[in-house]
């Protein structure tokens, strides 16, 4: 059964180490995402058309926005992931566009030295610790993955912004009230474009599908809320758009990998 050893919430983002045993959803975070292997088998993680293999001298950088999925080799025992989700905001405050956060490499190998860095930042993690010492040790191991994506890299991956007026109109109404219940073909008229014309335009603009979008914001609410408040699981469902506690759970298992209860259970959030 997968289930999360420690999670703290930050103003940096997330730091979570889990003991992962099931597969996921493809699914994506606007935050940047680093995947450290710390114990256990290695497991698969596809990130967009790509299929690596996670072990304990590699590092996975996912993108912001970029589709991603696990796939545990070890179903029985599963392995144990040290993984950071990283507000660009935080990573560069003074940046433009914070959708600018692009890693150099989506793998790459772990040097002793970082090696040591992370194992050391994942057992503070599973500690008890500080929001500056946190902050600080989680800092320069960002900083120094990020340094190591780039250092082979022959160029510089930079994504387009959003420049359709049409996609931009859905994006705007997505995020006013994420939730299940929301028909992506209402959008897609709201939008003034038919069903095949909006989901084909809204991947070229933003690189994944509509339906993935608005999975990710959906699963922000719920992490947020689960963190934040003490509201009831199913209330939480509810207000998502979930007809049911089953539905918000199978939903939040398969895009986060345990149950919104387990997650509850180990989240802390870390205040300034």
């Amino acid at each position: 059964m997968s289930r999360a050893l420690a999670v703290f919430h930050g103003r940096f983002g997330r730091a979570t180490v889990y003991q992962l045993n099931r597969p996921f959803n493809v699914h994506a975070h606007r935050e940047g995402h680093l995947i450290f292997h710390v114990g256990g088998t290695p497991a698969q993680i596809d990130v967009s058309e790509q299929r690596l293999l996670l072990k304990d001298d590699t590092v996975v950088a996912v993108n912001p926005w970029e589709p991603h999925n696990f796939l545990p080799t070890d179903m029985d025992h599963g392995a144990i992931f040290f993984v950071l989700y990283v507000n660009a905001e935080w990573f560069a405050p003074d940046a433009a566009n914070a959708q600018s956060m692009r890693f150099g490499r989506t793998f790459f190998p772990r040097t002793e030295a970082l090696d040591k860095h992370i194992r050391r930042t994942a057992a503070l993690v599973c500690g008890a610790p500080s929001l500056r010492s946190l902050d600080s040790e989680l800092r320069q191991l960002i900083d120094s993955c990020y340094e190591e994506s780039w250092r082979a890299a022959q160029e510089a991956r930079t994504t387009a912004a959003v420049t359709d007026f049409r996609v931009r109109k859905s994006i705007k109404l997505m995020s006013e009230s994420p939730g299940a219940e929301i028909e992506l073909d209402a959008i897609a008229r709201e939008a003034g474009l038919s069903r095949p014309h909006f989901y084909r335009l809204f991947r070229t603009q933003t690189g994944v599908t509509p339906h993935l979008y608005m999975n990710t914001l959906i699963m922000e609410q719920a992490l947020d809320a689960l963190v934040a408040t003490e509201a009831p699981i199913a209330d939480i469902g509810f207000d998502l758009g979930f007809s049911s506690q089953s539905g918000f759970t199978r939903f939040f298992c398969a895009n986060v990998g345990m149950a919104p209860t387990d997650y509850r259970r180990a989240a802390k959030v870390l205040r300034p």
